[in-house]
């Protein structure tokens, strides 16, 4: 049973979407009105208002109550598939809404327009009068009626432009869904319908694509290599903001930035053949927590219903009796997180509105204070947990709040120190969870979102070198004799969740195109990509391709014809299947 308190509370989660959607009706009014503020008119007459108002009552009931009958039938709000398919196949949208409740609903729409119709009399004015100001005056009126409207649009001055997000507050999925404005749901779906529409990757035929994606996840034997002490010790994965391999001494040769990590890589379990899926933070988010990969020109994360029905490693871990959380220092409905997050059983998330007080940055607070935050919480959770953390000092502009140890004359000494400073807030962390009880049950895996340009400034978004990760497993619970192993086949950042999975004998089946590391019989490669470009990358070669020019722009092995053309093929039908999938969501 779900409290009065929180059905409440979905009409307040629900206020930023309603009024980013009356900005958008107001827009016609409002250059109307500008027009007749600066045209010098004394009385203006808004007929034409009155009819806007009705003609928008009874579009927006009648949406309302398609919704109320869709939802019940679908699980989903109306957007743009609904819409196309009632239009281009009515016979069959007459026959799945059969069992709606035909009486309910027509009294619903009648009492939502006449209630509409009521309101719009007593509140919506009719005629406009001026009192004669300077023209300097009404300028300055213009702009920050102008301004204003903008901001209600955008959802405020946040660095996160107004999305789904910012309604979910649940961890029941309905409220999340009541609380999301049905009209401006249904315009964003709209808007991004185009691309969900037809897959603009079809280089194969199906049956090659299929044949070829078949053959990658087809290994001869389903085992792992257990690395672990315990099949069900607790879980913390934390995700570091571009993390790039480069970065350290071990993997990228670096001195000095990050000490920490390479210390703990001679302890732990490294992964040193990784690819990131993608170049932001919310590709690699999805990627890391659903095994789901990149679909070059798009990300899942813009169509919160698609990226619902894809499964996160959350889900499965909760399904066995772990307590599940999330921590991040930021605003988590940035590029809709908060709505992966909340539909993909995590109980408990933190984020930037949950801190009082202490230095922040632009995005948000500092790694130090997120890592201290988990401590404190996980110290009162009951055992086992799996526990996520997303950091993010190291992000642009690069902020700190001390000292910058390679100082600040440009992005690539500014870089390396969020990085070491990053770096120490790990080895801080570590040290402070040593002295909690359940430190010596917890799988420790880290893991970046991404790689970068930076530090070394010389990778192109299409040398694989751009992508290339850490991967690091460590902790009491890892066997003695694994401890200090690296494993150098090639890998993917989507392949986290079912090697962590199959440590724990958890099946990880729904994740398709994630694979077990920890399998010596599963094959060994990565798949990456970047607005309407990819690349694939195995342990014989990598070959990356423009989508757009049709054009091979990086090859490890250009000699071998052969190979690059079936490399080639192999990348084309990854790329054609996930934008399928995608779409078929």
């Amino acid at each position: 049973m779900v409290p009065l308190s929180e059905i409440m509370a979905s009409f307040y989660h629900a206020l930023k979407l309603d009024l980013s959607m009356t900005a958008y009706i107001l827009v016609i009014p409002l250059f109307s009105y500008i027009y007749w503020l600066l045209n010098g008119r004394k009385v203006v007459e808004l007929k034409w208002l009155t009819i806007y108002n009705k003609i928008l009552i009874i579009l927006f009931s009648i949406i309302s109550v398609v919704n109320f009958n869709i939802y019940r039938e679908w699980g989903s709000k109306i957007n743009a598939k609904a819409v196309g398919f009632a239009i281009s196949t009515p016979n069959e949208a007459l026959a799945s809404s059969a069992s709606s409740p035909i009486g309910l609903t027509l009294s619903l729409l009648v009492l939502l327009i006449v209630i509409g119709f009521i309101l719009q009399r007593w509140v919506v004015l009719r005629k406009l009068s001026f009192k004669a100001s300077p023209i300097w005056l009404r300028g300055i009126a213009v702009i920050i009626l102008v301004f204003l409207n903008f901001l209600l649009i955008r959802g405020g001055l946040g660095g996160s432009p107004i999305n789904q997000s910012m309604a979910y507050f649940s961890k029941e999925q309905v409220l999340n869904h009541a609380a999301v404005n049905t009209e401006w749901n249904l315009l964003s779906s709209a808007l991004a319908a185009r691309m969900t529409k037809n897959n603009p990757y079809n280089y194969l035929s199906k049956q090659a694509a299929d044949a070829n994606i078949k053959e990658l996840y087809t290994p001869a034997k389903d085992t792992t290599i257990n690395i672990l002490t315990t099949k069900r010790p607790n879980v913390v994965l934390v995700i570091i903001e571009s993390f790039t391999a480069d970065l350290t001494k071990t993997l990228g040769n670096e001195d000095g930035i990050t000490p920490n990590f390479d210390t703990l890589i001679h302890k732990g379990v490294l992964f040193s053949n990784i690819y990131s899926s993608g170049s932001r933070t919310d590709k690699g988010l999805v990627a890391t927590l659903a095994g789901f990969p990149t679909l070059a020109a798009g990300s899942i994360v813009k169509w919160p219903e698609k990226m619902q029905k894809i499964p996160g490693i959350s889900q499965p871990f909760f399904k066995n009796g772990y307590q599940t959380s999330f921590f991040y220092g930021g605003e988590s409905e940035f590029d809709n997180y908060k709505a992966f997050i909340l539909s993909h059983n995590y109980q408990k998330l933190i984020d930037k509105n949950n801190f009082k007080g202490g230095k922040v940055t632009k995005w948000g607070q500092f790694d130090e204070a997120v890592f201290d935050r988990q401590i404190e919480d996980l110290n009162k959770e009951k055992q086992p947990f799996f526990s996520t953390l997303l950091t993010l000092t190291n992000h642009e502009p690069y902020a700190l709040p001390g000292n910058y140890k390679f100082g600040q004359a440009d992005n690539v000494t500014k870089f390396k120190s969020t990085a070491h400073y990053t770096d120490s807030c790990i080895n801080a962390y570590l040290n402070n969870a040593k002295k909690e009880s359940w430190y010596k049950n917890t799988l420790f895996v880290f893991i970046a979102d991404h790689g970068h340009l930076l530090p070394k400034n010389s990778h192109e978004i299409y040398v694989p070198q751009r992508y290339h990760v850490p991967l690091l497993f460590y902790g009491d619970v890892i066997k003695d004799e694994c401890k200090g192993k690296k494993f150098e086949d090639v890998g993917s950042q989507a392949d986290v969740a079912a090697t962590i999975l199959g440590q724990l004998d958890i099946s990880a089946k729904e994740f398709v195109w994630s694979k077990n590391l920890l399998n010596p019989y599963a094959k060994h490669f990565a798949f990456f990509s970047w607005d309407n470009g990819m690349g694939f990358i195995d342990n014989q070669q990598c070959v990356t391709f423009d989508n757009v020019g049709k054009t091979i722009l990086y090859n490890s092995n250009p000699k071998d014809k052969d190979l690059t053309l079936k490399t080639l093929n192999t990348a084309k039908s990854y790329l054609q299947n996930v934008y399928q999938q995608f779409i078929e969501l």
